[in-house]
């Protein structure tokens, strides 16, 4: 019979590397409820709002831009299959926030107030733009 070997460093360096990875968050500088434009992407053009951010894997879901269908079965007898259209999560690369004053795509600064609050300004007009929540 042959023992089996127990390798608690093994175990312990693999299982720090698995963690390491799950805990990695993207900087984000688009919140929800944002106007943004998509710059890439068959979408390309339009605008849309934040719906959803997802900080671990650098994705947004923007309303009305990369729809998808989703097939959806019956759960039960009364219920009917039908085919859903959605919005998909698409990477914040391609997407740049609207400038509130102007109206036009801008780039993001960040900006510490006297009182130790951060802010985030346009690159354009450099107005703060207000986090809506």
């Amino acid at each position: 019979m042959r023992l089996l070997k127990y390798r608690k460093t093994a175990g312990q360096r693999l299982g720090a590397l698995r963690h390491a990875r799950k805990v990695e968050r993207v900087k984000l500088r688009i919140t929800k409820g944002d106007t943004v434009r998509v710059l890439r992407g068959d979408d390309k053009g339009r605008e849309g709002k934040v719906l959803h951010v997802y900080p671990k894997t650098g994705r947004i879901t923007v309303d009305g831009v990369n729809i998808v269908k989703k097939h959806r079965k019956a759960r039960r007898a009364e219920e009917q299959s039908q085919i859903l259209s959605q919005p998909a999560p698409i990477h914040h690369s391609n997407v740049m926030l609207i400038d509130p004053k102007s109206g036009k795509p801008t780039r993001v600064h960040m900006r510490i107030d006297a009182d130790g609050t951060k802010e985030r300004m346009s690159a354009k007009s450099g107005d703060a733009i207000p986090r809506t929540r």
